[in-house]
């Protein structure tokens, strides 16, 4: 860490996520590598969906597995007897039913996807990893919920997972959903989503969650939850670094009229052919 490169939101990035992979190849414990392992699987778990819609597809490297892997994985998973302990169970699960699922009205892959990672992830043995991936499923959710309701939408509907924030955002029929009072960055969120600027909308979103990564790691600087964090970083800054920013203005009205039950990133923020990381 303290021969990395300063980064802030607004910087152009000093290293790719490929060269500090390749230092912590070199300097990492196999302990560590499994604790980074969750932040590729994010990456691993997109990658997949695109394999399953289209077996051509070109993929972000920035992952775990190999398309050899990736294959492997999908020809396993349709076998009766696939074996779960090659690859992350809910993986292969989802590759198994993905046919059955793909045409049900109301299923979208990339959300499905999304949140059995998020579930995974939050049973990670480090504490700020779990505490990481449960703050992007919560704050999607709040964002999401938020949208709906300015939509007159039924917010129901739109929510993923099942949680006492889930349950709140369900039944609670105030302004914050009453979450205010547990979350102290519920209030925040609400004064992002009033932000009429699409494109500064994203980055306010983006500028809390590094705040918070930014926290959690200020008395470790040195830890591997720091290189966890730098990376989480990282992918942020390889998101904007490829944005069109014409068409970031016109992209959150998009969010609008796809919710699928997150506020995820529209294809226009994505790079071609790539699946982008949300934080």
């Amino acid at each position: 860490m303290a021969g990395l490169p300063d980064i802030r939101l607004d910087s152009p990035m000093a290293v790719s996520i490929a060269e500090l992979r390749e230092q912590m190849d070199v300097e990492f414990t196999e302990r560590d590598k499994r604790l980074i392992f969750y932040f590729f699987l994010e990456q691993d778990c997109r990658n997949l969906v695109r394999l399953l819609k289209d077996p051509e597809a070109e993929l972000d490297p920035n992952c775990n597995y190999t398309m050899e892997q990736y294959r492997d994985l999908i020809t396993s998973a349709r076998e009766m007897n696939f074996n779960v302990h090659r690859y992350p169970s809910f993986m292969s699960e989802f590759a198994r039913n993905y046919n059955y699922n793909k045409d049900t009205q109301g299923w979208y892959a990339e959300d499905a996807m999304q949140l059995a990672f998020y579930q995974y992830a939050m049973q990670c043995p480090n504490k700020m990893v779990r505490r990481w991936y449960a703050l992007n499923l919560d704050i999607s959710n709040i964002l999401t919920a938020m949208i709906a309701r300015q939509q007159g939408w039924n917010v129901a509907d739109f929510i993923q997972g099942d949680n006492e924030v889930t349950e709140m955002i369900r039944t609670n029929q105030t302004r914050d959903f009453d979450l205010s009072a547990e979350l102290d960055y519920v209030k925040e969120l609400m004064q992002i989503v009033d932000q009429p600027d699409p494109v500064l909308k994203e980055k306010k979103i983006d500028a809390f969650k590094w705040l918070w990564l930014d926290e959690q790691t200020f008395f470790e600087p040195f830890s591997v939850e720091a290189v966890f964090a730098y990376l989480c970083k990282l992918q942020m800054l390889y998101r904007w670094e490829r944005l069109d920013p014409e068409q970031g203005k016109q992209a959150f009205s998009r969010i609008i009229e796809d919710l699928r039950g997150e506020a995820r990133v529209p294809e226009e923020f994505q790079v071609k052919s790539v699946f982008n990381k949300q934080g």
